[in-house]
């Protein structure tokens, strides 16, 4: 097996971290995946996506393999922020950014692992199976690249994403559907001061209702969360309104829409208690998966890993990832780690070798 060119993957992964494309401005890296895509030979298609979503879009591609068997890879296009600017830095082995902003390797250390696999069984003229490419936009706070997939191009019945952290061989095969919901609490405002009581504090009807609710874990399967609380006018003022946004989460998708019928169910009961209203805005984000460890695809994978002497690990995570919604569009889809680490922050990391070495998986199983 031909061995994977560890400088030119390093030099392409700090090439591509280093175009700016946080959420909804991924327009400048696909534009450049684009054109590597077709350099290396892949009919390539820009698939267009609501503007409100991204000024880019997403990218399918193909190359034909002489090899039996197709399967998808994808990676995300986009970052979190601060994803500006951003300046790697390599020390002992370990890319990071210079600490004031993300490294990026959420996900284009997936980006850069795929091409350069590809690259690198071309210039061997090593047989291979078809390869199709999935890049999203706007994965990063709620998949919506992948929601608006058009899944009419994609031919191979199962796929890959690279957007997981962990030791190199971790697979996952379960993650949990997440429903979001805003509510607005109306409540009456009054001098808090001279007459209170005419009030109706929107906090309080809130505290209520939090206070008999069912949050943070819930079973092994279920989370549920009351992340950001907004109101109030002064502190002379009883709250007439408050804003209260949460999610719920869960490996059961059953179990998921039991926990944010609870949700809903409280909060319209306890403002009805205090004489206030609640306007309820509950949308699904994505649904949960589960693969069994015995599926086909799965053993492949960790059949592959084995075979590079890397102990597969199937495991389930807390988050969602595009292999969410490829699963519910019926594409079988793991996730694996790329070995990216503290990702969201700026302590991000990857280690060289993490990163070589899950581009030799790509290698291995796209010539098994």
């Amino acid at each position: 097996m031909p061995a994977i060119n560890d400088q030119r993957l390093i030099e392409h992964f700090l090439e591509l971290v280093q175009i700016d494309s946080e959420s909804g401005n991924e327009k400048q890296i696909a534009d450049v995946l684009f054109l590597k895509l077709e350099q290396l030979g892949f009919e390539v298609h820009k698939l267009p996506v609501p503007e409100s979503i991204s000024n880019g879009y997403n990218i399918y591609a193909r190359l034909e393999g002489a090899l039996a068997g197709s399967t998808v890879f994808s990676c995300h296009m986009d970052t979190v922020s601060p994803g500006k600017s951003i300046q790697p830095v390599i020390e002992d082995g370990i890319i990071r950014s210079a600490g004031n902003t993300i490294l990026g390797g959420d996900d284009k250390s997936g980006i850069a692992a795929i091409l350069e696999a590809v690259k690198t069984l071309q210039e061997e003229k090593t047989q291979h199976q078809t390869i199709e490419i999935a890049f999203t936009v706007h994965e990063e706070g709620g998949l919506m690249g992948s929601k608006h997939f058009d899944m009419s191009y994609v031919k191979s019945n199962h796929a890959i994403v690279l957007d997981s952290g962990g030791p190199i061989g971790t697979i996952i095969t379960s993650a949990p559907g997440q429903q979001k919901l805003k509510v607005t609490i109306h409540g009456k405002p009054a001098h808090a001061g001279l007459a209170p009581e005419e009030g109706i504090s929107a906090i309080s009807v809130a505290a209520d209702a939090i206070t008999k609710m069912n949050l943070l874990r819930i079973d092994e399967e279920t989370t549920a969360n009351i992340g950001m609380v907004n109101g109030g006018l002064a502190t002379n003022i009883v709250m007439p309104e408050l804003t209260i946004v949460a999610e719920a989460r869960s490996l059961n998708n059953d179990k998921l829409d039991a926990q944010v019928k609870h949700m809903v169910e409280t909060f319209e009961a306890v403002a009805e208690k205090h004489g206030a209203t609640v306007e309820i805005d509950s949308q699904r984000s994505y649904n949960a998966f589960v693969i069994a460890d015995n599926n086909t695809h799965i053993a492949a994978i960790k059949h592959v890993f084995e075979q590079m002497d890397v102990q597969p690990i199937t495991k389930s995570t807390g988050g969602g990832s595009d292999a969410n919604n490829f699963n519910e569009k019926g594409l079988t889809t793991a996730n694996l780690s790329t070995g990216m680490s503290k990702v969201h922050t700026t302590e991000e990391f990857i280690a060289v070798a993490d990163l070589v070495k899950i581009s030799e998986f790509i290698k291995a199983y796209l010539t098994r």
